[in-house]
């Protein structure tokens, strides 16, 4: 049984097929959102965008107990967090292209799903040295 079978067999399919759209919907809004925060006057609002993209996968991953997707967008959300601080910036480019890399690794767990895949793919290094400068 796939990821995505299991999902099926343990919630109710309306709510895993609901979860599935939205996070793919999400997804797709992403990568632009992430290319803007190079725009000073979209960073503020691109980064408040991303964070609610991010804590809506994670709440939905939280409930069907998805614990890649779950503990992915824990991390990004927490980044996120601290770039809202920030008002009007320009953010740097090992921002930008952690936050790529991310968005690529939900794409990679989106097709997990996608295609019920026997376990999630292995997690991108590149992920795991968040950035420490989120501003140019």
């Amino acid at each position: 049984m796939g990821v995505f079978q299991k999902l099926e067999s343990e919630y109710d399919y309306e709510i895993v097929e609901e979860f599935f759209g939205h996070y793919s919907q999400m997804l797709e809004s992403v990568e632009s959102l992430i290319i803007g925060l190079e725009n000073p006057n979209l960073y503020g609002r691109n980064v408040n965008e991303l964070f609610r993209i991010f804590h809506t996968i994670k709440s939905g991953s939280s409930y069907l107990k998805i614990e890649p997707v779950r503990k992915l967008t824990l991390l990004a959300e927490e980044v996120l967090e601290e770039c809202r601080n920030i008002k009007t910036a320009s953010a740097s480019e090992d921002l930008i292209n952690w936050l790529l890399s991310v968005t690529d690794q939900l794409n990679l767990y989106k097709d997990d799903l996608e295609n019920d895949a026997n376990e999630f793919s292995h997690l991108n290094s590149k992920i795991i040295k968040v950035p420490t400068n989120y501003i140019k």
